[in-house]
């Protein structure tokens, strides 16, 4: 028969076990390291991260979703594909196609992490996305060696959309491109 004073100090042992073996739990590699206010943001967040985490390109995520729901998610994948076209965006327009079995996005928001260079752009509009939310900017994008400015110049710009595409979550976004500038990669 087990005493008053055994079974607390019983019941106290179990409980630190099982503070101890929680503290031990490793991180669940499925979740952003990086928080936005919004949630489609940060699962682009994650996307991004898992991209750079595997050497697969710039800090670039994308979902995309309909209903409330995501359909597309792609990150950075041009050095992986060796694709200079295979942006977070294209990757995830391609999979949010895919899964609508649709060339027509009609009804479904983009949501990524640096605004959309002039490729990713004009395939967002040829996909007929109602709105696009990024995070850092073009000029955010130019501070970790990407180009993009040069492209819009060519383009004529982007002045335009301002009504099309809104930015949030920018100090987030910009938490992981300095994530990124501060890691190893390749510059292209």
């Amino acid at each position: 028969m087990i005493t008053g004073t055994r079974k607390a100090f019983i019941v106290f042992l179990s409980v630190l076990l099982m503070i101890l073996s929680a503290g031990c739990a490793e991180a669940d590699p499925t979740k952003p390291d990086i928080e936005a206010e919004n949630p489609y943001m940060t699962e682009a967040i994650s996307e991004a991260l898992d991209g750079i985490h595997n050497g697969h390109g710039g800090p670039f995520g994308c979902v995309i979703v309909k209903d409330d729901e995501i359909i597309g998610r792609g990150h950075n994948m041009v050095l992986k594909n060796n694709d200079s076209t295979a942006h977070g965006e294209i990757i995830a327009i391609r999979n949010a196609e895919k899964a609508l079995k649709s060339y027509d996005l009609s009804g479904c928001t983009l949501y990524t992490t640096g605004e959309p260079c002039p490729m990713c752009l004009y395939a967002i509009l040829w996909a007929n996305i109602d709105a696009v939310y990024y995070g850092c900017t073009i000029e955010d994008n130019a501070e970790i060696g990407f180009r993009d400015e040069d492209f819009d110049a060519l383009a004529g710009g982007r002045e335009g959309l301002s009504d099309y595409m809104t930015c949030i979550d920018r100090e987030a976004c910009l938490e992981l491109f300095e994530m990124y500038k501060q890691s190893e990669h390749t510059v292209y």
